[in-house]
């Protein structure tokens, strides 16, 4: 999840709240701003540019992004964060008002495409959010379980979906990280 704020100990004050509180409207939700033309163009390109990396290629980016997060200069964060899908899903973010914690957008590799904050490598295509997502095909939707962020005392967990391109072919995949204390607290009061 790219912090080290989640840990399995829980508050006291704190209940518990499951994942299976993520519904299909919210996968849906979801699934309608993946598919869009920023995200499709973004896919497209970095498709077509990252293309012929072997894995050497792909951990020589990841050991780049990992040292950067550590520096000032930090060239390969910086050209992501600054892209107009990064720009896009940082939009989304806000404006879900606390309900989405971090969003990121991964290519056919694996590697970041965009995302709405630093994540702590660049490379997720060794992790289950991509592993059971891109490789899997269109259709797949992997939710996790859900982990209590002590830094915020609140329940989180990460939906991951295959994007697809007009076609219906994979193109990437996705991972948005949920607040379910919030989502829990929107469906009590039934917003």
């Amino acid at each position: 999840m790219g912090t080290s704020l989640i840990s399995t100990a829980v508050s006291a004050s704190e209940p518990e709240v499951s994942a299976d509180i993520i519904d299909d409207a919210l996968v849906a939700q979801v699934r309608e701003w993946v598919e869009t033309p920023v995200v499709a163009m973004t896919l497209e390109a970095q498709n077509a540019r990252y293309a012929d990396l072997d894995q050497s290629a792909i951990d020589v980016l990841d050991q780049q992004w990992r040292a950067e997060t550590e520096k000032d200069d930090q060239p390969l964060i910086a050209a992501t964060l600054s892209s107009p899908l990064s720009s896009y899903l940082l939009q989304i973010q806000a404006g879900s008002l606390g309900l989405y914690s971090e969003i990121f957008v991964m290519d056919a590799n694996g590697l970041s495409a965009g995302q709405s904050a630093i994540t702590s490598d660049f490379w997720q295509g060794d992790e289950d959010k991509f592993l059971k997502t891109y490789p899997e095909g269109a259709d797949a939707v992997f939710i996790d379980a859900a982990e209590y962020h002590d830094g915020t005392g609140t329940w989180r967990a990460q939906i991951n979906m295959t994007v697809v391109d007009d076609a219906g072919q994979p193109t990437g995949a996705v991972t948005v990280e949920v607040n379910l204390t919030e989502l829990a607290r929107r469906q009590a009061l039934g917003i």
